[in-house]
């Protein structure tokens, strides 16, 4: 996806009153047709079929990261604009956007990023779009975690973008459910065999962190993330305010694959505000210089982040008695931020 119709994206997503911190199927007819050489080609929109082949996958991964590490090296978002989308396109934009403005000559301190062990989780599915997720490991982070990324793509014609990123320690990785051959299980937006639909774990999860409830297990990015907003949002002399929203459709729809233990390892987007006040006759403190860069307006009494937000959560089986949603991982990044 290009970084204009990122923009164009992330200009849908803006709500008139609020504004913007930093961090990080349809189905056609099959069709037969027949080559020269006598080959027959099966077109398969409605043949169920893996989303891509291992070798496919493998360099996919391999020109996902010659790209990003190009862009990282010199804060040039048009260099890897054509192998990202959704929520990773929008938090790695925000982020070249943020370093080429402050260093315009580029990254001062590159670290190129390099991966390993890498293994392919490639469901068999009809119709587009298609996807697959690259777990690997990674010369960053800890030495025992695991980057999973879902490269996704909308026709034959379009190249794999990475649009889901989220790093897990090794033992948190999921069994997924696979075949004979190896391939995975996808789970469908709907499926109401779990205990939230994918569908709608988007809307369960911001619903979840303004009000609570017992949809989500206790953890780092439930329980725990609501405890500390609620207290730093009762610091005295700075007011915040939370508002966290459901994005679910084109890039940022949820993809997930079926757990062998009849769960689901599902992917979701989530976009989120916070609002800084000052007290009166006290100061905003003073932003980062990232922040700053990703500013607009003038920071006078008031100060709004916003951010897109990807999570990986196991959503176990609804006849599993007892079971939340796990938010397993959680990767945010600022896209913008208005003083007043």
């Amino acid at each position: 996806m290009s970084r204009d119709r990122v923009g164009r994206s992330r200009r849908r997503l803006r709500s008139p009153n609020r504004l913007n911190q930093f961090a990080l199927a349809t189905g056609a007819v099959t069709v037969l047709s027949l080559t020269a050489s006598g080959c027959v080609v099966v077109h398969g929109e409605r043949e169920v079929v893996p989303a891509a082949t291992r070798a496919e996958a493998a360099r996919a991964l391999t020109d996902f990261t010659t790209a990003y590490n190009k862009a990282d090296k010199a804060y040039d978002s048009s260099l890897d604009a054509d192998r990202v989308t959704g929520p990773l396109a929008d938090i790695d934009g925000a982020k070249l956007k943020a370093g080429q403005k402050n260093h315009p000559a580029g990254n001062p301190a590159p670290s190129p990023l390099k991966f390993s062990d890498a293994k392919f989780v490639i469901p068999e599915k009809a119709a587009w779009p298609r996807w697959f997720v690259a777990d690997t490991a990674a010369n960053k982070g800890l030495p025992s975690s695991r980057w999973l990324l879902i490269f996704t793509r909308g026709s034959a014609n379009d190249m794999w973008q990475v649009s889901y990123l989220t790093v897990l320690a090794a033992a948190d990785v999921p069994k997924f459910a696979t075949d004979e051959h190896g391939w995975a299980q996808p789970v469908t937006a709907d499926d109401a065999a779990l205990a939230v639909e994918p569908e709608k774990l988007s809307q369960s999860y911001s619903t979840y962190l303004k009000a609570g409830g017992d949809t989500f297990a206790a953890g780092t990015h439930t329980s725990q993330w609501r405890a500390q907003r609620k207290k730093v949002a009762s610091k005295p002399g700075l007011a915040r305010q939370y508002i966290d929203e459901p994005l679910t459709s084109g890039d940022y729809a949820p993809v997930g694959l079926r757990t062998s233990d009849g769960g689901a390892l599902v992917f979701f987007t989530t976009h989120r505000y916070e609002k800084q006040t000052a007290a009166t006759g006290t100061e905003i403190p003073a932003p980062s210089a990232d922040v700053q860069a990703l500013t607009t307006g003038e920071i006078k009494q008031s100060l709004t982040l916003e951010f897109i937000s990807n999570q990986a959560a196991l959503d176990p089986a609804k006849a599993s008695p007892g079971k939340g949603v796990s938010i397993l991982g959680r990767i945010e990044g600022l896209t913008g931020a208005k003083g007043e």
